[in-house]
């Protein structure tokens, strides 16, 4: 389970070192500004509005509850919140019984992108996460407007092999 991970770990990007972390109630208020942060995340109403606080707090409560997944936050040397990620173990029955880890919610602080973090936090879950949750597979879906995002996600050697779908409830 996403518990097995050992955390807090030091990740090494271009600007200097990040350390990963659990994310926790503390940083609510920088998990908004994030989200709101990116047009994309923005345009769907993650805009880090007071009144959506408690939603998100709700949110991250249940992802905290659910041992499958984890809301990670990576912090500078100042414990500023410079990125995000969410992680989950999905068990399949594909692929000979193979487990995969699903990766959603990537941001990088807009200042900060393109100085090595996103690359730091992506390979991490690639090369260790992965190995620890014995996942044979990790996926990620991307919207379609994110163009700088895909061209990312190819360097790192994901391949856009699939089409996703996706149905608005509300």
């Amino acid at each position: 389970m996403i518990a097995d991970l050992v955390l807090p770990v030091e990740l090494e990007a271009r600007i200097g070192a990040v350390t990963v972390r659990p994310a926790d109630p503390s940083d609510l208020d920088a998990l908004m500004e994030l989200l709101a942060d990116d047009p994309v995340s923005a345009a769907r109403g993650d805009v880090a509005a007071p009144g959506d606080r408690a939603r998100y707090a709700d949110a991250l409560a249940a992802i905290q509850a659910e041992p499958s997944n984890a809301l990670l936050v990576a912090v500078d040397g100042e414990g500023a919140l410079v990125a995000t990620l969410q992680l989950t173990r999905i068990p399949g029955m594909a692929r000979r019984g193979a487990s995969r880890l699903l990766v959603e919610a990537v941001r990088v602080r807009s200042d900060l992108r393109s100085t090595g973090i996103g690359t730091a936090l992506m390979r991490w879950v690639m090369e260790d996460v992965a190995r620890v949750l014995d996942c044979a597979l990790v996926q990620l879906t991307s919207d379609a407007a994110r163009v700088d995002a895909h061209r990312f996600y190819e360097r790192l050697g994901f391949t856009g092999s699939h089409l996703g779908f996706k149905y608005a409830v509300r």
